[in-house]
């Protein structure tokens, strides 16, 4: 199976839709072809059907016997793109870098960089007890290993 062909397939099927990308493409050793594909507000199950009917109409099954799954990124996925950081602004991430790991709210995202913010308790610089401040971490993509959207029910 032609990776280079499905991978422009797959972009021919994408720019109909400019609020939809592609996440990932992995096609196996026995034709097992999967796309995931995410959009700036989310990705209707037509879409995917769509882009599904994209690729299977350019490939002969009698030539080539293949299966074609395309779906979106499951809960359980880090995120790759900065796109995916701008559709989530406002929402709670939990993010890995080599040194730490934070939790909070995606305040900004951009070319660069992203912005969280929560909050923590901490001992009051003068006397007993402590006081609840307000954090923020700002962390380039290049320094963050892992960053998953945490839901909270």
């Amino acid at each position: 199976m032609d990776q280079r062909k499905v991978k422009d397939l797959i972009d021919e099927a994408l720019a109909l839709n400019e609020s939809l990308y592609l996440i990932d493409l992995s096609i196996s050793e026995n034709n097992k072809i999967q796309v995931v594909v995410d959009g700036d507000n989310g990705v209707p199950l037509s879409e995917c059907i769509r882009i599904s009917r994209s690729v299977d109409n350019n490939f002969d099954r009698e030539e080539e016997d293949f299966s074609l799954e395309v779906s979106t990124p499951d809960i359980s996925h880090p995120l790759k793109l900065k796109r995916q950081y701008i559709k989530n602004i406002n929402r709670i991430l939990k993010v890995k870098t080599s040194e730490e790991e934070l939790e909070g709210t995606l305040q900004e995202a951009d070319e660069d960089k992203i912005v969280l913010t929560w909050k923590a308790r901490e001992p009051k610089p003068i006397g007993k007890g402590k006081v609840t401040v307000q954090k923020t971490a700002t962390l380039a993509y290049k320094d963050i290993k892992e960053a998953k959207v945490k839901i909270v029910f």
